[in-house]
């Protein structure tokens, strides 16, 4: 019994004696556990009070961890229910933000103007019925042969014609006033999230599938235009008109009507709200059905040439049609839905509305209203109708532009793991010496892919990196640029640690020629042009013409105008390779990675490429670094670094590794056999 606690005993010796003694159960409430025991005429023992206090426990427990089963379900579900109206109101507060800016005086004047247009087009519109109550009226009256329109009632039909244009104006006005707004608001949020897309690390960018991406932010910059409108333009507007309504029933014609116009409104409302609710999740799974048929349909473009080399076409269509097939199945659970919503909302207003007639005929025929009044409270409350007609819809697309810009949202909250850091300066440039220092690197955890590596890149000279598909030379490319960093050791260029130096500026003096040349879908001038944006023509020419691309451009019909198409899907391979290196020429940086960068050119062009190159880099005194693996085209590197397995296994120049008789040997005779096979 040690591990019970006190009170816990206690409180079940006290139900046992109660049980035990029915005559002492009023004494039980008044006096301590201890006393109840002393006074109790039969003995309670202790074996059986301790058997029964672990009896009482274990029922008790056993409750109470159901009821904290139950409690956890009910709380999950409330704490989810209080995530979203956090986020969502988190979303209205920014977007809000977003129309009212800082600094922006032209774009608040636009708001005030707009608000008071909207207060005003109510006013008028409410004003309508009042007017036509007159006309009815004024024409409910005995008349005469010689009695005209005009003179009954013609100055208010005037005026009715000219507070429903009012109201119109008001409104179209107020269109075009928030335009600007909405707008600027859309333009703002759009641009934060593609400059932070922008800045995102490089593990981000290969972890997301572009086709579901650009449709997250497609939909999201949409969402802010629907959110600002259905505000602006829907429920502010409705709210205000409800308010005018119940204000103006109460005060003419008692609460009875204003009661029924709040519970109408109250009911109208939750029940639309009720039923959206439920139908959001046809919506989300719409969605993600939308979002798999895009990112397919973008994959299998993107992949045309692969789609079409193995023959997969049906294959392909088969995936998207799958994906089609879902959203079809969630559209028409939406469509279904839909007619439900619209019937019951219905209901409720056309009961609503007899209501009203019933409570207003009453009234005329008590003598306190006239037909006009009866006309005047139908027609103030349908005209609450064209409004909330919508309501349901606009709940609904809401719901759905809040959880699409919630997404757009998370994609400014995605944390870059690659700052600069804290005290991160320029790179000072000495030479370009660069120097690694037991690097370690994984890009997941069951895979090392460096392991301790050690070596150095002099100053201006031209170094090789070689070795077996997999052993990490591209890798190194990446940590030189710090689109990743090392899980251990260093990386240094003239003395400075890359993970001290500010991005910008490591980056600035890196130009990287990849094996796969990312080409833009605009013509050949603005892509060598990329290198440095405000090179001039000649330059870029020049550029071109040590990277043995400006004959072939030439003679295409549009020259430098020629489109490339869609990352550069419209040239050869080798073309693309050459554009590569023009814009790396053009922007002149002083250290030159190049990552197997003429793999698809032919021998003759990549001997005359190579010979331009390193023209080049004697001229420039450019430290350079080659990731090869056609080792007859670095045999000239003043180093030559060979990796295994993560491992520097072995380096010197071309002639001392062949004297070795190691690894790099074995390439260079497998690479041989292969020429002369």
């Amino acid at each position: 019994m040690s591990w019970l606690p006190a009170r816990t005993a206690l409180h079940a010796a006290s139900l046992l004696t109660a049980r035990r003694c029915p005559h002492a159960a009023g004494t039980l409430a008044a006096s301590t556990p201890v006393r109840q025991l002393r006074t109790c005429r039969q003995p309670v023992s202790p074996r059986l009070l301790a058997a029964q206090s672990r009896r009482n426990l274990w029922t008790s427990s056993s409750s109470q961890s159901r009821s904290l089963v139950e409690l956890s379900a009910k709380e999950k579900a409330a704490i989810e229910r209080r995530e979203t109206r956090r986020r969502d109101w988190a979303i209205i507060k920014k977007l809000t933000l977003n129309l009212w800016p800082k600094n922006e005086w032209s774009i608040r004047a636009r708001v005030l103007v707009g608000l008071g247009l909207l207060f005003a087009g109510k006013i008028l519109n409410v004003q309508v019925p009042f007017v036509f109550r007159s006309v009815i009226d004024a024409l409910n009256v005995d008349i005469s042969a010689d009695t005209t329109v005009w003179l009954l009632a013609g100055g208010l039909i005037l005026a009715y014609g000219a507070t429903r244009v009012g109201a119109t104006l008001c409104s179209e006005l107020l269109n075009a006033v928030f335009a600007k707004v909405g707008q600027r608001a859309v333009r703002k949020v759009a641009r934060e999230t593609f400059d932070h897309l922008m800045h995102l690390d490089l593990q981000f960018h290969l972890s997301r599938q572009t086709g579901g991406l650009t449709r997250a932010i497609d939909r999201g910059t949409k969402g802010i235009t629907f959110i600002i409108g259905s505000i602006v333009f829907r429920i502010f507007p409705t709210v205000v008109e409800v308010g005018m309504v119940c204000g103006i029933l109460t005060y003419n014609f008692g609460f009875q009507y204003a009661m029924v116009t709040a519970l109408t409104m109250i009911a109208y409302t939750w029940f639309t709200v009720k039923t959206t609710a439920w139908r959001t999740q046809f919506r989300q799974a719409a969605n993600k059905a939308d979002n798999k048929s895009a990112t397919i349909a973008v994959d299998a473009l993107i992949n045309y040439e692969a789609v079409k080399n193995f023959g997969n076409e049906k294959h392909e269509i088969q995936r998207y049609d799958d994906a089609l097939a879902k959203y079809e199945d969630s559209s028409l659970k939406i469509a279904s839905s839909l007619a439900f919503l619209n019937s019951g909302q219905n209901i409720i207003f056309s009961t609503a509305l007899t209501a009203m007639m019933f409570l207003a005929a009453q009234g005329i025929v008590n003598g306190t209203m006239t037909v006009g009044d009866l006309v005047m409270v139908n027609q103030l409350v349908f005209q609450l109708s064209l409004p909330l007609n919508f309501l349901g819809t606009v709940y609904r697309e809401l719901r759905q532009s809040l959880l699409d810009m919630d997404t757009l949202f998370k994609l400014q909250g995605e944390q870059n793991t690659m700052k600069n850091h804290p005290e991160a300066q320029p790179l000072r440039l000495n030479g370009g010496t660069i120097r690694f220092e037991n690097v370690e690197f994984a890009y997941n955890p069951h895979r090392q892919i460096l392991k301790s590596v050690s070596f150095e890149i002099p100053a201006g000279k031209k170094v090789a990196i070689v070795g077996p598909s997999g052993c990490g030379k591209s890798t190194v490319v990446k940590l030189l640029g710090r689109f990743y960093d090392p899980r251990g050791g260093r990386i240094l260029i003239d003395g400075q640690d890359i993970a001290r130096v500010e991005i910008e500026s490591l980056r600035s003096a890196l130009g990287v020629v990849p094996q796969d040349t990312p080409l833009f879908h605009t013509d050949i001038i603005n892509n060598i042009r990329y290198g440095r944006l405000d090179a001039s023509d000649e330059e870029l020419f020049e550029a071109a013409r040590k990277a043995h691309i400006h004959e072939a451009v030439m003679k295409l019909p549009d020259g430098y105008k020629t489109a490339v198409g869609e990352r550069g899907l419209m040239i050869s391979g080798g073309e693309k390779q050459r554009l590569a290196i023009a814009r790396v020429l053009l922007k002149n940086p002083p250290i030159l990675l190049f990552d197997e960068a003429t793999s698809a050119l032919d021998p003759h062009t990549e001997q005359e490429l190579m010979n331009n190159v390193n023209g080049i880099l004697q001229e420039r005194h450019c430290t350079s670094v080659f990731i090869a693996h056609r080792l007859r085209t670095v045999i000239d590197a003043d180093v030559i670094i060979v990796l295994k397995e993560g491992v520097v296994v072995e380096q010197g120049t071309h002639e001392a590794l062949l004297a070795a008789h190691g690894v790099y040997y074995d390439l260079w005779r497998a690479q041989q056999d292969e020429n002369y096979a």
